[in-house]
């Protein structure tokens, strides 16, 4: 399976160049699943400490315009977060677009962080606090929405539910850009599937670096600035066999 992750801008003039970066890379290179980052298109709400119902519809509108430009990528399946109100409260719900049937909604972020320049409990209710696998076609994922790479307690829930990807958009800070990737490495190891991620990028905030890691833990590819692109063809089958590899059989995850 041919597998893309990026790391993509917000700001409009910035953003318009590398979506059409993106899109000659997943055309030219097949891409069967790509990998947006966490809130791909919108303006990052959460950093502003004051829930704004301006902003929030503003967010909601253009996620809705991008959204209607997902087939420009020519791939299978694409993953990401979006902002959605639901019964008038306001959440950050994956989902996966597919060429044939459209949008499907995912879980939503449960886990938010609190603190200056990530106010996610301000802006979002809790989601879900139950990370199941999505199945579709000969693809099964899981998804955890960056913060929730942290949720460690999912990765046996993961092995034990034959997880082959895990799937993590991103809106994480430059300065801890190692301790993500060393987080990413866990998921993996620890849930015997990849861990893709894909991450926002600007010349402040947020500090890119997407990644595909294989079952074992080992990195196949990165993102960076010179390269905000990365496609790899994964064996899904890779999952099955790690199963029965150390660490997994020894908490009887097979």
């Amino acid at each position: 399976m041919r597998v893309t992750v990026c790391e993509l801008p917000h700001e409009p003039e910035a953003l318009a160049s590398a979506w059409a970066g993106l899109c000659q890379e997943t055309s030219r290179e097949g891409s069967e699943l790509v990998l947006l980052p966490e809130f791909a298109f919108v303006i990052p709400v959460w950093e502003t400490e004051q829930f704004d119902p301006t902003h929030w519809d503003r967010a909601v509108a253009q996620n809705e315009a991008w959204l209607r430009r997902l087939p420009e990528l020519g791939a299978r399946r694409v993953v990401s977060t979006r902002p959605v109100t639901i019964d008038g409260r306001t959440y950050n719900q994956g989902y996966l677009w597919t060429a044939a049937d459209g949008l499907r909604p995912l879980r939503r972020k449960y886990f938010l962080p609190t603190e200056p320049g990530w106010w996610e409990s301000h802006w979002f209710e809790r989601g879900d606090s139950a990370f199941p696998v999505f199945q579709d076609g000969e693809l099964s994922f899981g998804l955890n929405i960056c913060t929730e790479l942290w949720a460690l307690e999912t990765y046996a829930v993961y092995s034990a539910l034959n997880a082959e990807v895990i799937l993590s958009p991103r809106a994480s800070g430059g300065a801890s850009t190692a301790k993500w990737l060393s987080v990413g490495v866990v998921a993996a190891a620890r849930s015997g599937a990849f861990s893709l991620s894909s991450n926002r990028v600007d010349s402040g905030v947020y500090g890119g670096v997407g990644w595909i890691i294989n079952p074992e833990g080992k990195v196949l590819a990165t993102t960076s600035r010179d390269a905000p692109f990365a496609t790899v063809d994964i064996d899904i089958n890779e999952s099955v066999a790690s199963r029965s590899n150390y660490p997994r059989y020894v908490f009887g995850d097979d």
